[in-house]
């Protein structure tokens, strides 16, 4: 079942149980999908589509995180579920240590020794663990191991 399809059925759901917060997550979704084939880009790959996926979410934990510091608790939280919604179409994500120890492997792979190096351990890592994690986290470890 493609992504499209998972979003319609979870839209058809949503709409029966009278859940107005995953409705509007996923008709974000949904209309992103079609801008994206609509520009011209045709038919999505499954990594095109987890980028998508991963741009959204991004999108609502940022929106989240002004809120909170802007005190508007209120604002912060819809954001919040929604960036749930849509997590849910997502592969699973990857737990730290699961990033450090394959990030580790990079390292050794690309015999980075420094900071310096933080450039090639980045293309390498956000290639590889594409979808399972994010690149803040990748980059936080990186980070941590090389220095």
């Amino acid at each position: 079942m493609s992504l499209q399809d998972q979003v319609m059925s979870q839209m058809k759901e949503a709409m029966k149980a009278k859940n107005t917060l995953a409705l509007q997550a996923l008709r974000a979704v949904k209309s992103a999908m079609l801008l994206e084939q609509t520009s011209g880009n045709g038919n999505m790959t499954a990594e095109d589509e987890i980028k998508l996926l991963q741009k959204l979410v991004k999108q609502r934990k940022d929106s989240a995180a002004l809120y909170k510091e802007q005190g508007r608790e209120d604002l912060m939280q819809p954001e919040l579920d929604e960036a749930a919604v849509i997590e849910q179409f997502l592969p699973k994500q990857l737990s730290v240590e699961d990033v450090k120890a394959a990030v580790q492997q990079i390292i050794s792979k690309v015999g980075a020794t420094s900071m310096q190096d933080m450039g090639k351990v980045m293309g390498m890592a956000s290639k590889e663990l594409a979808g399972q994690s994010d690149g803040k986290t990748i980059s936080t470890v990186v980070k941590e191991l090389l220095s």
